[in-house]
């Protein structure tokens, strides 16, 4: 299992506007074999800080989900919604319980 975590970071006045992109970025991905988990959460505190989760059954799902039209299309949003700061780590984690 793949779990990608970080963030990203749009101007907070461009929160409205970014959210039905956000929305359909999320369900497309979702939809996807071996999406297992995506979401897009807003931080309570940091008005523009959004917290990414992704986890991908395996690499080659994720590479599948890199090459989908609904990812080109969010990434084609980033520069009129101000999206510039991003801080993904990508976590392979082959050994895993819950807790």
């Amino acid at each position: 299992m793949l779990l990608i975590v970080g963030t990203m970071r749009l101007p907070a006045e461009n929160l409205d506007a970014a959210r039905p992109a956000m929305r359909r970025m999320v369900e497309a991905s979702r939809a996807e074999p071996g999406c297992l988990l995506y979401v897009y959460a807003e931080d309570l505190f940091d008005p523009g800080l959004i917290h990414v989760t992704e986890k991908w059954t395996d690499q080659a799902a994720l590479d599948r989900h890199c090459t989908t039209a609904h990812l080109a299309e969010w990434r084609a949003a980033w520069p009129a919604l101000g999206i510039g700061d991003r801080d993904l780590t990508l976590y392979d984690a082959a050994t895993y319980r819950a807790i």
